[in-house]
């Protein structure tokens, strides 16, 4: 497989498919660009080797093409100060226009394509009114999925080499980071820096982990995490269940809950993960205590309780100190780890203390050897907001993508340049 380091981009034209969905506040200012940040290795090197950089991304779900608030437009500046070079920017990522952008770029310089996502063939999902009928939806997916191709086909005719650096979407069939790949042979395909770390970091937890392995799964719901928790069976040590999951399993198991949240039709699931835990020897590890508060709110009364004596009227929105206590035991004895998921609403500062406990137990860990990956949206705020990313092995990007690459599944834009 062709790699970065190994290729001169020098006089090629690279496009290069990257994550820039970043988010920005209501007057368009870009509130975090760790994205871009994380691309930035992979495009300086296309550009110090004097490659004619094409920069591809989307950004949100736009309802309509185009979308004003949704236009890459606004972090064209932010791009280009990272980049050190004036980055150009197409109106559209198709069209006479951009064609004649593409044609002109000289070495060394870079252009960014306008949101991939204001064509509905970019994810060959077909525009269709709420009153489209059966006969009408089924013609127009024919008919998208041969768009789509033609689609990828025009963005891999604007350049000599294709660089795949968007994990976040590599769970995605999209003609961008998918389809785009079958135009180019195996030497002008090749994964970005920030791919090859998360591919890398995926790799290292689930095909060879030094033991031993131990998940931490949080969220508030078992029905999103079935597929993980049942693929991790097969694969850690350790399983500790945190976060709103907690109450699930505890009432499964005959306890009182009170008002915390809980999937009353995943009680029996619960059961049969515990059993399925059992049989594979899997030490799977339950909240024995918790912080509960008598309403939603950080400005909440709170006391502790058991998990299984929560009173009426009392939810729980964290783990107790004596959860806190087991949880980082079995963190510290660990050579591998996973964290996806806080053990509570973290959001509120009062709420933040068992997350905070297994963050400064993973990284104990891990000065002491473990292998630590966090990943999901709400792990990777936990570890910012503590300040301790940095004392991680490794810290995803990929939220959807790292979750389908735990559940065992063949993320696509992956597939389509290992082959």
């Amino acid at each position: 497989m062709q790699t970065l380091d190994k290729f001169n981009f020098k006089g090629k034209k690279a496009f290069v498919r990257v994550d820039f969905n970043v988010p920005v506040d209501e007057n368009q200012n870009i509130t975090d660009d760790t994205r871009i940040r994380a691309a930035m290795p992979t495009l300086k090197k296309i550009i110090a080797d004097g490659g004619r950089l094409i920069i591809a991304s989307h950004m949100g779900r736009p309802k309509k093409n185009p979308d004003p608030k949704l236009s890459l437009k606004v972090i064209v500046n932010r791009v280009s100060e990272l980049l050190g070079v004036d980055v150009k920017f197409a109106s559209g990522a198709m069209g006479e226009e951009t064609e004649k952008m593409v044609a002109e770029l000289q070495d060394g310089e870079a252009l960014l394509l306008e949101n991939l996502r204001f064509y509905a063939e970019e994810q060959g999902k077909p525009r269709l009114p709420e009153t489209a009928t059966d006969e009408e939806i089924a013609t127009a997916k024919q008919e998208i999925k041969a768009a789509q191709k033609e689609f990828a086909k025009k963005l891999a005719s604007y350049s000599d080499v294709y660089v795949n650096d968007a994990f976040g979407t590599a769970h995605r069939a999209h003609a961008s980071t998918a389809l785009i790949a079958d135009y180019f042979d195996a030497e002008h395909k090749m994964f970005g820096y920030l791919m090859n770390k998360e591919v890398d970091a995926v790799d290292k937890l689930m095909d060879n982990p030094a033991r031993p392995f131990t998940a931490i799964m949080g969220g508030s719901k078992v029905s999103t995490k079935i597929e993980i928790i049942e693929n991790l069976l097969t694969k850690v040590d350790n399983l500790i269940i945190a976060g709103g999951m907690t109450y699930t399993f505890s009432k499964a198991q005959g306890g009182k809950i009170g008002n915390s949240i809980c999937e009353d039709d995943k009680l029996e699931l619960a059961l049969e993960l515990l059993e399925k835990a059992k049989k594979n020897n899997v030490n799977m590890v339950l909240a024995v205590d918790a912080k509960i508060a008598d309403s939603f709110s950080n400005d909440a009364n709170t006391k502790f309780a058991s998990v299984r004596e929560i009173p009426e009227g009392w939810e729980g929105l964290d783990i107790g100190p004596k959860t806190a206590e087991i949880f980082a035991e079995v963190i510290k004895d660990s050579k591998t780890i996973l964290w996806n998921g806080p053990t509570g609403v973290f959001e509120f500062e009062n709420f933040t203390h068992g997350s905070r406990a297994v963050g400064e137990a993973i990284v104990e860990a891990t000065k002491n050897g473990a292998f630590s990956l966090v990943g999901g949206g709400d792990s990777v705020a936990c570890v910012n907001k503590f300040g301790i990313a940095d004392d991680m092995s490794y810290v995803s990007t990929g939220g959807g993508a790292l979750l389908e690459a735990i559940e065992g599944r063949v993320l696509p834009g992956i597939a389509a340049i290992k082959g």
